[in-house]
């Protein structure tokens, strides 16, 4: 009907501005002479036509509040309004309820047809019957191409207003249906609109729940990432004769890195520091295991009888991927020794002042395989003297591994080893400082030009000199 108009209406107003021109050719023009008469006919029909147009743009302005707002359509295109405003399941709901149920009178049925799982059915008899659902689902299959349709008294196809008795809109797999006994009433224009707002919002529904899930996804992690946190010593522990410090930069939300500082009496202290196989939350899983093994071990100077507790632990989660390298010690500060069994972790290190001041290094050799893959068959602990000012290093290999733009890992470079020289004379602290701070110049990632590969964890642990 509106086309109908809309039709007329432009053709009546063409025709008006015709006779009007034609005035002005018959009876005017041939009142002017010289080149003026062309102008002058030129920006007559340059006027008229801005004219015409703007009288057509207002009548059909008209036509569609009189048409749209002010009889029956008037009611689908308030449901168009409100669909502008959902963003969530509910919302469309709600729409439902106070337009098309409470206003329209209408039923309504929401299916995915995917596996015919009825989102949102009125409780109407029509929406609420199987025998319903079974019929439109054999007849617009989940192959039906997108668009908005109209349905007849059978639940058919039909492609007349007069006989139609409900509409429904295909997205996908999705499937909105539409039951009203008075189709005729609603001008077609308005189908097209409502199409276009149901993908919208389908839109905009996907968006808010992926960001719904991303953020409920991230404060999962966030929580882990505390909890791992909270399985770490707290910095700052004072310990009689030992000045520790420590450093722990996961590379992405939570870290397979760990370490753990426990004082068993005045002299002795337990040091642990390990890095379990690949990352993210399984690997977190088995640094949470190995940490509570470690606390729980009642007899945690029997070093081999740690490692093997721990080895037991990770295997029984069956996790045929996961292992973990592993160093253990006791710095006992009035026997000046370590005590360790290192379970093939390559950077522990001692850092000893020579007679000339400088700083010599000790690597503290592997003393066991791999935990939790492969069978432990000899596990031997040894023992290194360490003395007053000396430092005992452990790290994670994000630190010697760490690599620049060419390719070059840290621990090869004399740069490392001079850097532990240099700053072994330091505190704990200012010693893990130096040593961070090359990591991240190394590869770039202070400046933004390159970025870290792995976790990042140190341990530290500087015997204090008598006064």
């Amino acid at each position: 009907m509106i086309r109908f108009q809309k039709r007329l209406t432009r053709l009546l107003i063409d025709a008006l501005i015709g006779l009007c021109f034609s005035f002005f050719l018959v009876i005017l023009l041939p009142e002017f002479s010289g080149p003026g008469v062309f102008v002058s006919a030129a920006i007559v029909f340059f006027v008229s036509s801005i004219v015409a147009m703007l009288l057509v743009r207002e009548v059909w302005r008209r036509l569609e509040i009189r048409t749209f707002r002010v009889k029956h359509t008037r009611l689908l295109v308030d449901f168009v309004t409100r669909l502008r405003f959902c963003y969530t399941l509910d919302d469309l709901i709600e729409a439902i309820h106070d337009v098309l149920e409470n206003r329209a009178d209408c039923s309504v049925l929401y299916v995915n047809s995917e596996n015919n799982y009825v989102i949102y059915n009125s409780p109407m008899e029509i929406a609420a019957s199987p025998e319903t659902l079974r019929t439109l689902a054999q007849r617009f299959d989940k192959n039906w191409s997108d668009g908005w349709f109209l349905m007849d008294e059978q639940l058919g196809l039909s492609s007349e207003f007069a006989k139609g008795r409900g509409f429904f809109l295909v997205s996908g797999n999705l499937r909105f249906y539409v039951f009203c006994r008075y189709m005729v009433v609603f001008e077609e224009e308005i189908f097209g609109r409502i199409l276009e707002e149901f993908n919208a919002f389908l839109k905009r529904s996907h968006t808010i729940s992926d960001l719904t899930s991303i953020a409920e996804l991230s404060k999962e992690w966030s929580m882990l990432a505390e909890t791992q946190v909270s399985f770490l010593p707290r910095e700052g522990q004072e310990l009689p004769g030992v000045d520790t410090a420590a450093y722990f930069r996961p590379l992405v939300n939570v870290s397979g890195d760990f370490y753990d500082i426990i004082p068993l009496d005045e002299h002795r202290t337990f040091f642990l520091l390990g890095d379990v196989s690949g990352k993210g939350l399984a690997s977190a899983l088995v640094m949470g295991v190995v940490m509570n093994t470690v606390k729980i071990t009642g007899n945690k100077e029997d070093l081999p009888g740690v490692i093997r507790s721990i080895h037991a632990a990770i295997k029984a989660m069956h996790l045929q991927d996961k292992y973990a390298v592993i160093f253990i010690g006791i710095l006992d500060t009035q026997k000046q020794t370590v005590r360790y069994v290192n379970a093939s972790m390559a950077d522990p290190l001692i850092l000893s002042r020579g007679r000339s001041g400088t700083y010599e290094i000790r690597s503290l050799e592997s003393t066991c395989s791999l935990v939790g893959i492969i069978d432990l068959d000899e596990v031997e602990e040894k023992e290194e003297p360490i003395h007053p000012g000396d430092l005992l290093f452990m790290a994670s290999d994000g630190v010697s591994e760490a690599k620049d733009a060419a390719g070059v890992e840290l621990g090869d470079t004399e740069l490392y080893l001079n850097t532990l020289k240099n700053s072994a004379h330091k505190s704990a602290r200012h010693f893990v400082n130096d040593i961070s701070d090359l990591v991240l110049e190394y590869c770039g990632a202070a400046n933004g030009t390159g970025k870290l590969r792995d976790d990042v964890t140190m341990l530290v642990a500087k015997v204090e000199e008598r006064a």
